[in-house]
């Protein structure tokens, strides 16, 4: 038996499939590498000293997918392949809904028609789109503020029906706060493809030398230095996650949702700072205009997984900017 892993190359998907090779599973990786390479499975490999079989796949592209479901006995599905940029999904959100919703429906399908009825939904804090109060927890309002957090949403949704009909689903859906760091051998981290969209691969990519200066969006919000509020989380915490997640999913049924951060909020500037700090050298930035659908702050109540996954986040600020820097370092050397 195995477990699928839709995006396994992917940043989130990368750190969680070390985890899962390491506590011991069998796992098929599909990826069709938009945004991600097909050398992080080689780094994937060298890091666990196992293999496992990857396919480079679509998941829109139901024939090729469905040799997987024919050729192989999966157990569960830890689905990470989807679009995720804020930004982007606003200047083009049809290809965010065409990617994610029937990407994900798709899947499903296919899962249904061949009895694997357990899936890790890869959901995002975006679903919560501006919250009424922080901490955030699971019973807070649901309501997207940009098409990806939409997407998300819209996917929980068809989740949530799809449990209540056929009693035989088990679904956790992780609602994500903000990951960064970087597995601690730095052979794998963020990567993106182009500018990146997210915080700290902008802020490596500027102490390297790749980019001249830091973009701050927005220096006017409502807090403690104008800039947004996160709850940041190490990555490989958040892979971890997973692993006690995948392990909920074979005791319970039913659809259930579950906040993976800190409990911690961090403003832009703090985290450059931490950066500054861990790297020991300065970041020059500048403020820019705020970006469509973002919020000012934005930090989890993680007490539910705390409570039924036994998870909880262990790597402090210092920790997530040293492993980025080591990464990104290594990573530029190649």
């Amino acid at each position: 038996m195995a477990i699928l892993v839709t995006g396994g190359a992917g940043y989130i998907g990368s750190h969680t499939c070390i985890e899962l090779l390491n506590a011991g599973h069998e796992i098929i990786v599909v990826d069709n590498f938009y945004n991600s390479k097909p050398d992080v499975l080689k780094r994937i490999r060298k890091i666990t000293q196992r293999d496992f079989i990857s396919k480079e796949i679509d998941i829109q592209d139901k024939d090729e997918l469905e040799k997987v479901f024919i050729d192989h006995s999966i157990e569960a599905v830890i689905h990470f392949a989807g679009l995720k940029a804020v930004g982007e999904s606003v200047q083009n959100p049809l290809r965010y809904y065409e990617t994610n919703v029937n990407g994900t429906l798709v899947l499903c399908n296919l899962m249904a028609k061949y009895d694997v009825k357990r899936m890790v939904f890869s959901s995002s804090a975006t679903v919560y789109g501006n919250p009424d109060q922080v901490p955030i927890t699971e019973d807070s309002p649901l309501r997207a503020t940009n098409p990806y957090g939409w997407s998300k949403l819209m996917v929980e949704q068809i989740l949530t029906d799809l449990a209540a009909s056929d009693k035989e689903w088990s679904i956790s859906s992780l609602r994500y706060f903000n990951p960064i760091g970087a597995h601690a051998s730095g052979e794998i981290g963020e990567d993106p493809q182009g500018i990146p969209n997210n915080l700290m691969p902008f802020i490596t990519q500027v102490a390297i030398g790749k980019m001249n200066q830091l973009k701050v969006f927005g220096g006017n919000y409502d807090t403690s230095d104008g800039t947004g509020v996160r709850d940041y989380i190490h990555v490989v915490d958040l892979a971890q996650g997973h692993l006690r997640a995948l392990e909920k999913i074979q005791k319970i049924s039913g659809f259930h949702a579950y906040n993976l951060g800190t409990g911690k909020g961090y403003s832009v500037l703090e985290i450059k700072e931490a950066f500054e700090e861990a790297a020991g050298m300065k970041i020059p930035y500048s403020i820019v205009e705020r970006r469509p659908g973002d919020i000012a702050v934005c930090y989890a109540d993680p007490a539910k997984a705390k409570e039924e996954l036994n998870w909880e986040a262990a790597k402090g600020i210092k920790e997530m900017c040293a492993d980025a820097w080591r990464w990104q370092r290594k990573s530029f050397k190649g």
